[in-house]
């Protein structure tokens, strides 16, 4: 059983802990979880913050929520203390959050790789109303001293180019960050991980190795990007139709081997969905996408060919409406419908909770005669996440004398935890943390304190940042589980009455012209109780009245229907 050295040992010496030197880690996302990843690391009253991003909700616990992101009130008091924030690769889930949070954290020094600090860009100026941002370029292998800590990015696979890992060098030792990565030899628009400098850290000694868990439950090694193409390149060649390949905006990789294959295959191409073209341009200018002049044709001219000679790469795999696979399904894209030699390829994993969506996707374009290929039918995605193998290769060139295994679902950080015991590893070595624990790393030992830090969900909804909480997520369930029942009633004060007839209003509880009993019965309920309430000698509260209401119609209409609607009484003074 991998644990912490217990909370009694840290009382026998506890009155060493203060004289010896340490670094404090705290994760603000990203444990115990998929997404919102934030760490930080503190020495004394100087700390760096590696990515800052957001999560997508869960969609039945969280209705009408846009985004999560990190809670940042440990930084309250010490934002003074932040060095600078770095960002290991362009995923969303790794820095989508900086803009809404870069104002309260007082704009310290931002630090990415340039196609990662393309995308951050482009994704602020969804915020015209905040100060630009100041992104330094890192650039790999060239240190970066910031007061106590000095920062090394090295390069990684990932399924976005210019992933970096980071070497932090701190008073009290050497900390490896791997970020997000895999081990590909035959990448696609990329060079292979740098295993060099991972092994020159290992040789010089590492204190504290933080690796990807997200693939810890998968055995083997990640298919390479190589493979993919070469699966892609199977499809391409049955297909005398239109391709219709739909993945992650984000996956630049494998946007370059769609167009390699089409210009191999004399296919022109065409880029639909906002977000697929805007990374694509910033890739393209930054070198990372590449093609011959003519390649990338316009919706409008792609339907003058013959369809044979078309890709059409879009978003929209996942199922999310108003995506450009959806339009494109519906009916509702300007140039493109569904025709019966099309071939559609659903180049990406299914996130969690959107298997109804893509399973609702792949029915209704066969129904309209097309093929559909996706993920379980063939290689066809590679995740950007090391498996088994691959995690194993990366702890034993580090060679750390202690473990914390970072990003990914609980399960996996402590499967990614017995991996390392299984090399070898004291599993007193070996710490699986939690958002919000506070863990002290020394020389000698690493462990949890007892403090804790605020690590709250902040919902994002529309243009609301952390003014949904639990009670607004509790109505918007109760809302959709059980409908609203409005009632609205005037009541004359002078005369200790209601006045006309009693108005209501039903969403999502009952069709009003099947329940006409149900609401008659209601009405008679309501003006008994508002007479009652009203009686000459008794003061007149509009809150008692609709508090009384609200729980009297409540049990009323529990009793009558065994549901809960939510009800919403309106009392109107005349």
């Amino acid at each position: 059983m991998i644990n912490n050295i217990k909370h009694n040992s840290q009382n026998n010496i506890r009155s060493n802990v203060a004289k010896e030197k340490h670094i404090k880690i705290i994760s603000l996302g990203g444990l115990g979880e998929i997404g919102k990843n934030m760490m930080v690391f503190e020495y004394e009253n100087e700390c760096i913050i590696v990515d800052i991003g957001l999560r997508f909700p869960e969609v039945e616990d969280m209705p009408g929520i846009d985004f999560i992101i990190p809670n940042i009130q440990y930084f309250q008091k010490n934002k003074k203390r932040i060095q600078g924030i770095f960002f290991t690769h362009g995923h969303l889930d790794h820095i989508g959050a900086i803009s809404y949070l870069i104002k309260d954290l007082e704009h310290p020094p931002l630090y990415a790789t340039p196609l990662t600090r393309g995308l951050i860009l482009k994704r602020h100026e969804e915020f015209p109303n905040l100060a630009p941002l100041n992104i330094k370029t890192i650039k790999i292998n060239d240190p970066i001293r910031l007061g106590q800590f000095t920062i090394e990015a090295f390069h990684q696979n990932h399924n976005i180019p210019d992933s970096v890992g980071l070497s932090i060098e701190t008073p009290v030792g050497r900390i490896i960050h791997t970020g997000d990565f895999k081990f590909d030899f035959e990448p696609i628009a990329d060079k292979p991980a740098d295993l060099a400098s991972i092994a020159r850290f290992g040789q010089k000694g590492v204190l504290l190795l933080m690796s990807d868990s997200t693939g810890s439950e998968k055995e083997g090694h990640t298919i390479t990007e190589k493979g993919i193409q070469d699966n892609l390149e199977t499809i391409f060649e049955s297909s005398s139709g239109r391709l219709i390949i739909a993945t992650f905006s984000s996956l630049i990789t494998r946007i370059q081997e769609i167009i390699n294959l089409s210009e191999k295959h004399g296919r022109k191409v065409v880029l639909e969905g906002y977000s697929m073209k805007s990374n694509a341009q910033i890739a393209q200018d930054l070198g990372y996408i590449k093609f011959k002049k003519g390649t990338l044709i316009s919706a409008k001219q792609a339907i003058k060919l013959e369809s044979s000679k078309v890709t059409i790469i879009c978003t929209g795999a996942q199922g999310e409406s108003g995506a450009a696979l959806i339009r494109i399904v519906s009916g509702e894209h300007h140039y493109f419908k569904i025709q019966n030699h099309d071939t559609l390829v659903l180049s990406s994993s299914v996130i969690p909770g959107n298997e109804r969506a893509v399973q609702g996707l792949k029915d209704d374009i066969c129904r309209q005669g097309a093929k559909v290929y996706h993920n379980q039918m063939m290689d066809i995605h590679a995740g950007g996440h090391a498996q088994i193998e691959d995690l194993k290769m990366m702890i034993s060139l580090v060679k750390p004398k202690f473990f914390m295994p970072v990003h990914g679902n609980f399960s996996m950080l402590v499967n990614h935890g017995q991996i390392a015991q299984e090399l070898g590893m004291d599993p007193k070595n070996i710490l699986v943390g939690q958002n919000g624990e506070v863990i002290n790393l020394e020389r000698n030992r690493i462990y949890k304190t007892e403090q804790r830090v605020a690590v709250d969900y902040v919902m994002v909804d529309g243009l609301g940042v952390g003014d949904v909480g639990q009670i607004v997520l509790r109505d918007r369930k109760t809302m959709a589980q059980d409908g609203m029942f409005v009632i609205v009633a005037i009541i004359d004060t002078n005369a200790h009455k209601t006045k006309d007839n009693i108005d209501i209003i039903s969403r999502g509880f009952v069709y009003l012209k099947e329940s006409k009993k149900l609401l008659n019965d209601t009405r008679v309920l309501v003006k008994e109780l508002l007479n009652n309430e009203l009686a000459p000698g008794r003061s007149v509260n509009a809150t008692h009245l609709r508090e009384i209401l609200r729980e009297k119609v409540g049990s009323f209409l529990f009793e009558q229907t065994r549901r809960r609607p939510m009800v919403l009484p309106v009392i109107i003074e005349a």
